[in-house]
């Protein structure tokens, strides 16, 4: 098969396309032929060993010491069944099929090898590249929102044209909530479509210097730390920093959240759930090809991508 493969650690020049041989199917997973993945910021922070200040020890122990052992990135894949192994019964050949794949990553390829447990059927007026799009900003967003927005909730996105930015307004609004969002110039009227019902344009002014106050701030870009986030707060509010360094991590207690998001796979079906019926609207900035992968970490790196990059196998 096909697959975008990493050998080292370095710029998006580093992804190389190589014929590999195709994955092998073990008891209780599935082969799936991968019609859309996506590109994602934790695919471009492992590619280049940029992980958050302070994880960068602990990022290399996980993933590799000079470049990912795990060769095949890609942690987001929508395809369809080719291959069940010993023991699956809940999926059979043929079927729709989207999810997560966590550390195994390996999306970023025409064929993956996936536990069934986590593999979720794809409704079937989902597309392949809107269920690849959702997934890693929906439940990233789901994750910190659950059971905190109410009918008036202030809410702060920052980061709000992005794959978990653009998720997190549409499903706070959904919830009830008053959206600012932050994002720069050209994104402003993406964001008010979605549902804000202010902007800050963080080209002109800062919002940690901002004098008003939220009941949640959500900082999913990282440029927030736990003490300027806090200073945000209303009173009784709560700080969620979907990125942070280690400091801010391990600190981020009381009124204050951090850390990775599982990848639950009843997430993932409300999600396509919400796409399926129209209430959530998917945000691709764009799609390309596996040849084109390289120009799609490109775009991440710049800090420009607008919601999700979809890759077609």
């Amino acid at each position: 098969m096909r697959a975008a493969v990493v050998e080292q650690y370095g710029g998006p020049e580093v992804v190389r396309i190589h014929t590999v041989p195709d994955p092998e199917v073990k008891a209780m997973q599935v082969l799936v032929r991968v019609h859309a993945s996506a590109v994602t910021s934790a695919d471009a922070r492992i590619r280049g060993a940029r992980f958050p200040r302070g994880f960068g020890v602990l990022g290399r122990l996980a993933f590799g010491v000079r470049g990912p052992r795990r060769g095949v990135l890609g942690g987001v894949y929508s395809g369809v069944v080719e291959q069940t192994g010993s023991g699956v019964t809940t999926l059979s050949v043929g079927d729709e099929v989207c999810g997560m794949n966590g550390m195994a990553l390996g999306t970023h390829a025409e064929l993956v090898v996936v536990k069934a447990k986590k593999a979720v059927p794809k409704p079937a007026s989902v597309s392949h590249a809107d269920a690849a799009g959702i997934l890693f900003g929906g439940t990233t967003a789901v994750h910190f929102l659950r059971d905190r927005v109410h009918p008036g909730t202030r809410v702060l996105v920052n980061g709000a044209s992005g794959a978990i930015g653009t998720a997190a307004v549409q499903l706070a609004v959904r919830a009830g909530g008053r959206v600012t969002g932050v994002c720069g110039p050209t994104n402003a009227e993406l964001v008010r479509r979605l549902g804000a019902t202010a902007v800050v344009d963080h080209t002109r002014e800062s919002v940690v210097d901002s004098s008003e106050r939220y009941d949640l701030v959500l900082d999913a870009v990282g440029t927030i730390s736990l003490k300027d986030g806090r200073r945000l707060l209303a009173p009784g509010g709560t700080l969620l920093l979907a990125v942070a360094d280690l400091g801010d991590t391990v600190r981020a207690k009381g009124n204050a959240f951090a850390g990775p998001a599982p990848d639950r796979p009843a997430d993932m079906a409300a999600l396509l759930g919400l796409v399926a019926t129209g209430e959530l609207d998917v945000v691709i900035d764009r799609t390309v090809t596996l040849d084109e992968i390289v120009e799609a970490h490109r775009v991440v790196d710049s800090g420009r991508k607008v919601g999700s990059i979809v890759v077609l196998p």
